[in-house]
């Protein structure tokens, strides 16, 4: 049959999919993809927790220790696009398994880490290979499963994963480092990257969609360096200011960047990122949904850790048991957004409401204080948040790789990895930023600061980064009402109707 163009766009037809797997296998393919996926996720937290053991053992100063974070930001980021490419141009497949081994190896390099640079060096390999394995492992499931009922409970499994892994990491993180050591929250990856690897090898077939086409040289070096000096400009503001010339001078490069990218999309003989991707109006709609909960999310799993930890007591271990409720809520709204209620009501209803539940959730938060217990100003917070968060991140997340030829599907998957992962960047850097602010205004207030006082300080830093997360959140809802379509995306609305699972 042959390829058909439709009005955003994309192809359809027998040849923009490859051949669709055995329905058993489908679902083993998604649990490797899912083990997968949580390995990518949880790196991103998961050696937070064990950042003050390792700077005790390895002996580097606390000015060195955002780059333990941040090295992994950078490569991760600015190199997603040209994975999903690879993936696209080569095969998922070997992208897939070249991925997880590579990240398994530059893991046990971090473990076995003598020194700061070391640590570093592993840390940026374990990004490079993670912008191979995460758009590779998304695209696997949008062309996976092409059954409307299905791939919506195949994104309300992985969005969840993509939401509540950060949560989970830290769980992890404390677990390990409290049983053994830091560096068992790097060598726990080796084994995780065995049973993926294992499983994609049997499961996976080879398939090329992209076989014809050539990599976007220039493309791929423009949009690069874009992300890496967006992604630097905005952690350099968290060590430094933003009035320093590191900080203004990427950010204006990276902007720079990127629009000589975009200009060069519309003119290379093979783009890199093809416009047709970005010009659906749900596809950018929620591109821009998983940017805002990227940067938003940060300000529950940053903040809240150090409030649990350094206010209420809390050991590693307890703090991610603490996260626990949150992570539940979210998959039971991943599963209920995804499968019931987008196929009945649209993303322009359920997303814009998972975003307001969010933001009421966040501006809750902000009653915590010195007194404070758990259960009365943190518990029921973290639900609302989980279940708002769970209505947004999965249906956007399939929304914004539904609908592209297979050939796009792994540029369409790492556009969505980017937005989350310079969400974050963001989120950190300007919540960082704020919270620092507000604690130094209220201490010039109360000159000398008394234990109290400085205490109450951090108090005045965590709440307004929870405000400002409400903020973003609370953009979120107006964006989303606003691009969204009416009505129920078309690959559902043709659908038959969904059994709840």
């Amino acid at each position: 049959m042959p390829q058909k163009t439709v009005a955003d766009g994309t192809r359809t037809g027998a040849l923009a999919k490859p051949p669709a797997a055995a329905p058993a296998k489908r679902w083993w393919i998604l649990a490797v993809i899912a083990v997968a996926q949580l390995m990518v996720v949880l790196d991103a937290t998961i050696v937070n927790i064990a950042l003050p053991s390792a700077q005790a053992d390895l002996g580097f100063s606390d000015g060195n220790r955002q780059w333990i974070v941040t090295a992994y930001a950078l490569a991760f980021a600015s190199l997603l696009l040209l994975g999903g490419r690879i993936a696209d141009l080569f095969g998922r497949k070997p992208a897939f398994l070249v991925g997880i081994v590579g990240f398994a190896a530059a893991s046990a390099l971090g473990g076995a880490a003598n020194g700061f640079t070391m640590l570093v060096v592993a840390r940026a390999l374990q990004g490079a290979f993670g912008a191979l394995l995460a758009p590779a492992a998304l695209s696997l499931l949008n062309t996976t499963f092409t059954d409307a009922r299905e791939r919506a409970r195949a994104f309300s499994v992985y969005g969840a994963i993509a939401g509540a892994g950060g949560a989970v990491g830290l769980l992890l993180g404390g677990v390990l480092t409290d049983a053994f050591d830091w560096r068992w929250t790097l060598y726990v990856n080796v084994a995780i990257a065995v049973v993926a690897f294992v499983g994609g090898w049997v499961l996976l077939g080879s398939h090329r969609d992209a076989a014809d086409a050539k990599l976007d040289v220039p493309g791929t070096i423009l949009v690069a360096a874009g992300l890496f000096s967006v992604v630097y400009g905005f952690s350099n503001a968290e060590t430094h200011d933003w009035g320093s010339p590191l900080t203004w001078g990427f950010l204006i490069a990276g902007g720079l960047l990127l629009a000589a990218f975009a200009w060069w999309q519309t003119r290379a003989a093979h783009p890199l990122l093809p416009l047709r991707i970005l010009l659906d109006r749900d596809r950018g709609a929620s591109f821009l949904a998983v940017l805002l909960t990227g940067a938003g999310m940060f300000g529950v799993f940053l903040f809240l850790t150090y409030y649990l930890q350094l206010n209420l007591g809390f050991s590693p271990t307890k703090t991610g048991v603490a996260f626990l409720p949150m992570v539940g809520a979210l998959m039971v709204a991943a599963q209920l957004g995804t499968t019931v209620l987008v196929p009945r009501l649209g993303p322009k209803v359920v997303i814009p409401l998972g975003f307001a539940i969010a933001t009421a959730g966040m501006a809750w938060l902000t009653g915590i204080g010195l007194g404070s217990s758990y259960a009365s100003a943190v518990l029921p917070q973290v639900i609302v948040i989980g279940l708002g968060l769970g209505l947004v991140m999965p249906p956007a997340m399939q929304l914004a790789t539904g609908g592209v030829a297979a050939e796009d599907a792994g540029v369409a998957s790492a556009t969505v990895n980017a937005m989350q992962q310079v969400g974050g960047s963001i989120g950190t850097a300007l919540l960082n930023t704020l919270a620092a602010s507000a604690a130094t205004d209220y201490l010039a207030g109360h000159n000398p600061p008394s234990r109290q006082v400085q205490a109450q300080a951090t108090i005045e830093s965590y709440t307004t980064a929870f405000w400002w997360s409400a903020v973003l959140f609370a953009a979120g809802t107006v964006i989303a009402f606003l691009l969204y379509r009416r009505g129920v995306p078309k690959q559902d609305a043709d659908a038959a109707p969904v059994v709840h699972m």
